[in-house]
């Protein structure tokens, strides 16, 4: 793979030497993604990528391209051609019409599948937006949501494709995360009061100068492999930022400092007064109990310095939020009465599929390989005597309940997109599968690069028990069984390590052996 990168933008050649590199904009649709496509236009060709891409319509230097990153198939497809790639996904929010598991590690699974796809592809840089993380500060105490983006750039790093992280504060933009939360508390709250984490200094940089630094990342060998901390002018506490929003907006405060208000209670009223999804509120405020100011160490000169203060990206982001809002006033009102493609395509799309990831961890020296083959035999003798399970040669596991003579599911391995790391099922029929959707769904289990966790997940599984039924029976008892899964295989890796610390020079046992030994 060529890794040699060009120092001179392509904005600053001769117009005769100019060859517009081909990007590849993941969120595209989204917040950051629509902004910064805007502009790596005036320079390159963008493949612009969002799950219903195919309801959007192609125009000068970008094609849009529909790609769900949770389908390894999918990623492979839609970074096909490209040079560079942004990497702007975030899985807080439901993506199936029943979503169970933890944000962070459908985070994983998204990151390992575009990392797989980037390698493959040939893609020469990944541009990845992450969050300023705090020093001295241990991983394992750090917010989930600071977690899981060091672990995200990790599975990045992993594919070998070089990685530049970008790493920024509070973004203070229009339709953003954090900065509308902020907005709307001043907006509402005549009188506020604080607990302590208002205190904590945090680096807010805006919108335009974040965008300045992902675009002038690519193609740039200072950033390549490493991460960089970015932020405006102004270090400030949260508190600090409250009382100028108050002057930007022209209303009068009242701040009343409460220090025992903790996280949890402000993760509840902050999503009652603003009305952010608590799927994406609470981990954000999780967050802001750590400092997040660039370090010294970890600017860029070109890249790290954001130029607009707070109070004037304030003032931008609002008076831009107004001119949208009588836009889109103006365009309701002159099409009523009719259906957008969109509008139709986002009707397509509802469907009664799950999505259901856990984590586990492995015993030792065992992969993804053989938790997947592991999995049907546990489950076979932890249900005993209501489930039986059995594979038959050619790698078809069938999963009955005990004297019914049709499988309530029917797992098919898929070789072709299996590896030691990955081991992917389709699930191909069973009572409890929607037959007509059945080949879409599959069961994937997926190693965490570096580590010993496994990630496994159900992905587009389409049920035929009447959703309500499904839903609070089938859903709870696969939640049950991962769960003792995991425990299983907690007390198995236990149980491994203390008999290696008895013998000397003992080895990692076959597939078979530990199958003997469940």
């Amino acid at each position: 793979m060529d890794m040699e990168m060009d120092h001179q933008p392509v904005s600053e050649l001769p117009d005769e030497q100019k060859e517009r590199p081909k990007v590849i904009l993941t969120g595209a649709s989204g917040y950051i993604g629509h902004n910064l496509m805007r502009k790596l236009k005036e320079d390159y060709d963008i493949i612009a990528l969002s799950r219903h891409g195919d309801s959007r319509e192609d125009e000068e230097h970008v094609e849009w391209r529909s790609c769900d990153f949770y389908s390894m198939d999918d990623a492979l497809k839609a970074l096909q051609g490209a040079d560079y790639a942004f990497y702007l996904i975030h899985s807080m929010m439901p993506t199936a019409k029943l979503t169970q598991g933890d944000f962070e590690d459908m985070d994983a699974i998204l990151a390992d599948h575009f990392a797989r796809a980037a390698r493959k592809n040939g893609i020469k840089q990944i541009v990845y937006l992450s969050g300023i993380v705090p020093d001295g500060i241990p991983e394992e105490e750090l917010s989930r949501h600071l977690r899981s983006r060091l672990e995200v750039q990790r599975i990045l790093e992993s594919s070998g494709v070089p990685v530049t992280t970008i790493r920024a504060g509070l973004i203070v933009g229009p339709q953003g995360s954090s900065f509308p939360i902020l907005y709307r508390l001043v907006q509402r709250l005549p009188i506020m009061s604080l607990p302590t984490w208002t205190r904590t200094k945090t680096h807010a940089i805006a919108l335009d100068d974040v965008l300045n630094s992902l675009k002038n990342s690519l193609g740039n060998e200072k950033v390549c492999g490493r991460a960089v901390d970015v932020g405006g002018p102004d270090v400030m506490s949260y508190k600090e930022m409250m009382m100028q929003m108050a002057e930007v907006l022209n209303v009068e405060r009242k701040f009343i400092d409460l220090p025992f208000l903790t996280v949890k209670l402000s993760r509840l009223w902050v999503t009652l007064v603003t009305g952010a999804p608590r799927e994406m509120a609470y981990p954000l405020i999780e967050s802001l109990i750590h400092p997040m100011v660039a370090h010294p160490n970890m600017k860029v000169e070109g890249i790290s310095e954001g130029r607009k203060t707070f109070k004037e990206a304030a003032k931008e982001s609002l008076e831009e939020e107004r001119k949208k809002k009588e836009e889109a006033q103006q365009k309701q009102e002159s099409s009523k009465g009719e259906k957008s493609k969109s509008d139709e395509s986002k009707e397509s799309v509802q469907k009664a599929d799950v999505r259901s990831v856990q984590r586990v961890t492995l015993p030792e020296g065992r992969n993804a390989q053989w938790a997947g083959e592991y999995y049907t035999e546990w489950l076979g003798k932890a249900l005993r005597p209501f489930i039986r399970t059995e594979v038959s040669e050619d790698g078809v596991s069938r999963i009955y309940i005990r004297f019914f003579r049709r499988p309530i599911l029917e797992l098919t391995y898929d070789a072709s997109r299996s590896d030691g790391d990955r081991a992917v099922y389709r699930i191909t029929g069973g009572m409890f599968a929607n037959a007509k959707d059945a080949h879409h769904g599959r069961l994937e289990f997926l190693m965490i690069p570096g580590s010993s966790d496994c990630v496994v997940a159900i992905h587009d599984y389409m049920p035929s028990m009447p959703w309500f039924l499904y839903k609070y029976t089938q859903a709870k008892l696969h939640l049950i069984v991962m769960y003792a899964f995991r425990k299983h295989l907690e007390h198995k890796g236990n149980l491994g390590k203390s008999s290696t610390s008895k013998k000397s020079g003992g080895s990692v046992g076959t597939v078979s052996s530990a199958k003997a030994e469940g």
